[in-house]
């Protein structure tokens, strides 16, 4: 839930403007991996497969996809 507090913080800020070199600095979207673009591949599990892949993910302290990508490099290898 969003504060009327929080609204005025972020008027007040909008009001005092940004510094736009550093909005450019930023970048939009996510951060890239690597040199090279990324491709997204949809796919498919079941409940089960998802509750373990997602108790595997938190036991190593990873994400998802990070999870997905570390299986994938060990099949790999």
């Amino acid at each position: 839930m969003v504060t009327e507090e929080q609204i005025q913080d972020w008027a007040d800020e909008a009001e005092s403007g940004y510094d736009v070199d550093e909005l450019r600095r930023r970048g939009r979207g996510r951060p890239g991996r690597g040199a090279e673009p990324m491709q997204v591949v949809a796919v498919r599990l079941t409940t089960e497969e998802l509750a373990s892949l997602d108790a595997a993910a938190a036991k190593n302290d990873m994400s998802r996809s990070e999870a997905i990508r570390a299986a994938l490099a060990r099949l790999g290898a």
